[in-house]
């Protein structure tokens, strides 16, 4: 499985719920996983419920089997101090840079590169290795920005290559895109079955090809479980909603006139985002990807639902050899 697990899809879709499920998940069997967060919200603290995350990469939860899960919320600014230190060794100098607010204009003005600044810094976890020659970690794990931005975002190293031809941006520019391109990386998109994230997830699917960037996977979040079985569907969309009411009523429903048309007018909604659903898998199936699917958590997600979906994933053959 890729080194590099890329995760997005629309906002609202639960992509950083996916993406720290996917880091326990990976994490088990004692292995170890960076969760890695790019967009500067400190969603992966409110998920562990820990305190903010620094600069740092710091040990946030434990995997079945012994796994070890290590979160970094990656600040632009202090990865461009970082990276000229790594290549001028300006020391003092760099700090003195940023109270002159050079640092800002760096990462705000110059193209691409506070995203060279992120995704190298991804990277670069993804290429360490310890003392032993081994890799510090089995795999990184990225919660990238939304579908819309996310081709822009991981293919901006490119962009970056062909504005410096030389010298240490380059160098850096062609590192990062050496491993995003290649087979250890894949980027995953999240979506929910309705219409408008199965529309983005296809388009940012075409976006990320056309880009020569490696798509991995599709991930259905949230998904409903089926209360009716197809006969019942069929009926309360209408075919026999008479022979239903008639039904309750010989069963000895009190007051069945007040209470069966607000039944049937719930299993009617039920069965026309069972019809919904069954469209948008239809465009999914289309896509030509495998997918995985996740439950929807209806007390919502906190650290036993992140666990519950790790064992949902690991159940659909994530971290299998």
């Amino acid at each position: 499985m890729s080194r590099l697990q890329v995760v997005s899809g629309k906002g609202g879709t639960g992509k950083t719920t996916v993406a720290a499920a996917l880091a326990l998940a990976l994490a088990t069997e004692g292995k170890r996983t960076l969760l890695v967060e790019v967009e500067g919200r400190q969603g992966i603290a409110q998920l562990f419920e820990t305190e903010a995350l620094p600069y740092e990469e710091r040990k946030i939860a434990v995997a079945p089997g012994g796994g070890e899960v290590y979160a970094l919320a990656i600040d632009a600014e202090r990865a461009l101090l970082d990276y000229l230190q790594m290549f001028y060794k300006l020391g003092g100098a760099g700090r003195a840079l940023k109270k002159l607010g050079a640092i800002d204009f760096a990462t705000t003005i110059a193209p691409g590169v506070r995203d060279v600044l992120l995704t190298g810094k991804a990277c670069e976890a993804v290429r360490r290795r310890g003392r032993d020659g081994r890799p510090v970690y089995d795999h990184v794990v990225m919660d990238a920005p939304p579908t819309g931005r996310v081709t822009r975002f991981l293919n901006v190293n490119d962009e970056v290559a062909g504005l410096a031809r030389i010298g240490p941006i380059h160098n850096q520019a062609q590192a990062v895109m050496k491993v995003l391109k290649s087979p250890e990386t894949a980027v995953h998109l999240v979506t929910l079955l309705e219409e408008m994230p199965v529309q983005e997830t296809a388009d940012g699917i075409a976006e990320l090809r056309a880009a020569g960037l490696p798509v991995g996977r599709v991930v259905v979040n949230m998904v409903r479980p089926r209360v009716l079985d197809e006969a019942a569907v069929r009926a309360a969309s209408g075919e026999r909603r008479e022979e239903i009411a008639r039904t309750l009523a010989s069963a000895g429903i009190a007051d069945s006139g007040a209470l069966v048309g607000p039944l049937l007018e719930e299993a009617a909604g039920h069965a026309r985002r069972v019809e919904l659903e069954r469209a948008q898998r239809a465009v999914l199936d289309g896509l030509g990807l495998p997918a995985y699917e996740l439950p929807y958590l209806g007390d919502g997600a906190d650290i036993a639902g992140l666990y519950r979906l790790a064992r949902e994933l690991r159940r659909q053959g994530v971290g299998a050899a």
